[in-house]
């Protein structure tokens, strides 16, 4: 699996990726896979009222990654009992569940239940 940025032919970075540049309005066609990058926090905080299945307490951080030039910015969760601060640098780390497929009420192969933690360098 992997975290994919998106880019249009003017050198626009979205994440997730949309049909259409936020941007400038182009097609984009480029994927750029961040799960191998580092990037740094923006900002996080922590949820203590998650939906059923995921962990609590939660936290999430968004997470700007720099990319030949352009920045593009993600959020997420980070991997259990994390500390970070502003500006701390992070990595994507794989999570095969990033919820509990059991709980709540979708049908356990109406979406995917894995994806990316941000773990401090």
């Amino acid at each position: 699996m992997t975290l994919n940025a998106h880019r249009c032919p003017n050198g626009h970075l979205t994440y997730p990726g949309h049909e259409l540049c936020p941007e400038c309005g182009e097609e984009q066609t480029d994927t750029i896979d961040l799960s191998g990058e580092t990037g740094e926090v923006v900002t996080w905080t922590t949820s203590t009222a998650t939906p059923p299945g995921v962990r609590q307490p939660n936290s999430l951080a968004i997470v700007e990654f720099r990319v030949e030039g352009e920045s593009v910015r993600a959020i997420g969760q980070l991997t259990e009992d994390t500390e970070v601060e502003i500006g701390d640098e992070v990595r994507p780390v794989y999570a095969e569940e990033l919820r509990d497929p059991d709980a709540g009420i979708r049908e356990k192969e109406s979406q995917e239940w894995d994806g990316y933690r941000f773990e401090p360098v």
